[in-house]
């Protein structure tokens, strides 16, 4: 028989369930390993980023009605930072919001990790399992660790706005043919291409490190926040040659599926998210 609880005791649970989530939050973003000995980093190989791929978009056949309606979203984005540049009198901006974007992109991964994990467990995989990854235990650490690449990405859209200012800037352009002759045609304009691709670099690199099995990482295993980026980075330093080349067939692939109109990132974000999956099984081992 039923048990009608006055609004105290409602109220004295709901506080006790909202505090357990918030230490389970806690834990997930400052813990260390509950479930066993700390991970190891693999030594990998170039000639292995091929394999990740391979079985990347291998994944990408599988999944690719779901998947592919999901990433949609990805080319609409990118139209969206595109008009926002053009109709804000922004369009210095528009190469750095699109540039930027790969900033973000482990963030919208994340789901396609999710499903390559389920695959490789022969769990049942569908698109609505990429809401799971809000279930996760450290779904914590993963938000936080997905704000610190949002700052990262308005930090960057920060300098790129004061390296336009100090070179063709302050004032914006008179408009988008006169302003790419300037770019092209000026010293200021290759000054700010020089500084505005280093500066971009930085970045780039630093979200690299961060993030290139922090994510899957998080999913695979119930791991505090300091414990994924610690090995993504570790990761990233032992296997400098293998990392780098990773991080120029992302942005190659990114660059390539832009250039009509954003249309290519429905097939590219979706086989990079489940190759990078794949080759953080490769990076780390658990013992």
């Amino acid at each position: 028989m039923a048990t009608i609880r006055n609004p105290v005791e409602w109220s004295a649970d709901q506080l006790k369930h909202a505090a357990h989530a918030a230490g389970e939050m806690g834990h997930s973003i400052l813990g260390d390993r509950r479930d066993g000995a700390a991970p190891s980093i693999r030594e990998i190989e170039i000639a292995e980023l091929r394999g990740a791929l391979e079985k990347g978009i291998d994944d990408l056949g599988i999944f690719r009605s779901d998947i592919l309606f999901l990433c949609i979203i990805y080319p609409f984005i990118g139209l969206v930072l595109v008009w926002f540049a053009l109709n804000a009198e922004l369009l210095p901006m528009l190469f750095p919001l699109g540039a930027g974007f790969a900033l973000i992109g482990p963030v919208a991964a994340v789901g396609l990790y999710e499903l390559s994990r389920r695959r490789e467990q022969g769990l049942p995989a569908k698109w609505s399992n990429v809401l799971d990854v809000i279930s996760s235990p450290s779904f914590g650490a993963i938000l936080t660790l997905a704000l610190g690449l949002m700052f990262l990405f308005l930090l960057w859209l920060g300098a790129a706005q004061t390296i336009f200012a100090l070179t063709l800037g302050p004032e914006p352009p008179a408009s988008p043919g006169q302003f790419i002759i300037d770019v092209l045609t000026t010293g200021a304009g290759w000054a700010m291409i020089v500084v505005g691709i280093g500066v971009g670099f930085c970045f780039a690199l630093a979200v690299l490190a961060l993030s290139l099995v922090s994510f899957p990482m998080l999913l695979d295993r119930e791991v505090g926040l300091r414990v994924a980026v610690t090995t993504s980075v570790g990761a990233f330093v032992k296997n400098p040659r293998p990392v780098a080349a990773w991080g120029l067939i992302v942005a190659a692939a990114l660059f390539v599926g832009s250039i009509p109109l954003f249309l290519g990132l429905i097939f590219v974000m979706p086989a990079l998210g489940h190759a990078t999956w794949h080759l953080y099984r490769r990076l780390v081992a658990w013992d």
